[in-house]
């Protein structure tokens, strides 16, 4: 009998649902979904399960697998597909680290208590690197119309970094979007600056990038110039509009308040979630930073989602499609099924004494979600 361990419900769409699990040797596995079965051959397995119908309860069984109803639960629940015809396809990433050489490092927090701290093995090439190359593969299979980089595209914020991380993307073509985050703005204030904030029209949707850096620190804001930029361009949009950046907001219904919080501070988030309240057009608020999965909603601000997306440099090694449609999106964070990435991003699983893995990836209601416009 294989050893399977470590099986996830990675994500769940419209049509498909696609579980992640590893085996101790290279043996064949089922995995079915209902009525339909898939057989992934190990010891890194990506069963992806499709022609299934939407807003549809299926049974889930992945052979040989232990029970684990918060990561394999018996049974999941299609999304419901957005109503009308799709329009288009768009993909983000965030934190993806180019420069980086060690993983699950904290400071000056001594590893053997925080531990373990991660590195390639000798004669490897950089784990940014591999992580990054099999995204970009991946989403050129999905040929989405537009790709946005939420920022912390280095490690350090030099220029040698920034060129490693524009090689790479620039496969991407005129599609590939990108903002700065925290990590690049350490150094040089004036790196990976674009014309921001700036918008992208696409069919169906208009998306707006704002930058929220503050130099030098990892705190982040979103000055009273860019809120105004997109108070205007939500209000003229004939489209819905879909807002990206790279810090994460404060949670604007808790009752304390800190200056020192390293998302978007306390005032600023309560602006964008003002602004957003009255701006029917915005659909969603969606970030990297926190490098994991969690979707927020606020009652004043009509219930749409503030997202943060796991990072692309280590586990779950993920990345977002977005599907829009006429009446709404969906969200489908998909994990890089490359083998070498795989390989990697189980290595990271269980840094910071073991709590990666649940604080990572996050529930698997922030990992796919449908969204009404």
């Amino acid at each position: 009998m294989a050893t399977v361990r470590d099986a996830e419900v990675m994500t769940v769409g419209p049509d498909e649902v696609v579980v992640t699990f590893v085996t101790d040797a290279a043996v064949d596995i089922v995995t079915r979904v209902g009525e339909h079965e898939t057989v992934t051959r190990g010891p890194h397995h990506v069963a992806r399960v499709t022609g299934l119908e939407p807003s549809t309860s299926y049974p889930i069984e992945v052979e040989d697998a232990p029970a684990d109803a918060e990561h394999l639960p018996a049974q999941v629940t299609t999304l419901e597909r957005p109503s009308g015809r799709l329009l288009a396809r768009i993909v983000t990433v965030n934190d993806v680290h180019f420069g980086e050489i060690e993983c699950g490092r904290i400071g000056d927090v001594d590893p053997a208590e925080l531990g373990p701290v991660l590195r390639a093995g000798p004669g490897e090439p950089p784990y940014p690197e591999v992580m990054n190359r099999a995204a970009i593969a991946e989403i050129e299979a999905i040929d989405p119309d537009a790709v946005i980089v939420k920022g912390d595209l280095t490690n350090l914020g030099t220029h040698e970094e920034y060129e490693a991380f524009l090689d790479a993307y620039r496969a991407l073509g005129p599609r590939m979007h990108h903002v700065r985050g925290n990590h690049d703005a350490m150094v040089d204030p004036h790196l990976a600056v674009e014309e921001t904030p700036y918008a992208v029209a696409l069919p169906g949707v208009t998306l707006a990038v704002l930058d929220t850096v503050i130099p030098g620190i990892e705190r982040g804001r979103i000055g009273a110039e860019q809120l105004a930029w997109l108070d205007d361009l939500a209000a003229e949009s004939s489209n819905p509009v879909l807002v990206f950046g790279h810090h994460h907001c404060w949670n604007v219904e808790g009752k304390e308040r800190s200056a020192a919080y390293f998302g978007i501070n306390p005032d600023d988030s309560d602006a964008l979630v003002d602004l957003v309240a009255r701006r029917q057009s915005i659909g969603g608020y969606f970030a990297g930073h926190t490098h994991r999965n969690r979707v927020r909603r606020f009652r004043r601000a009509r219930n749409v989602p503030f997202v943060e997306i796991g990072a692309t440099k280590d586990y779950p090694g993920c990345f977002a499609e977005y599907r829009i449609h006429e009446g709404g999106y969906t969200q489908i964070v998909r994990r890089i099924s490359a083998p070498a990435a795989l390989a990697w991003t189980e290595q990271t699983r269980y840094m910071f004494a073991g709590l990666y893995r649940d604080y990572a990836l996050g529930p698997l209601e922030s990992r796919a979600f449908r969204q009404a416009f």
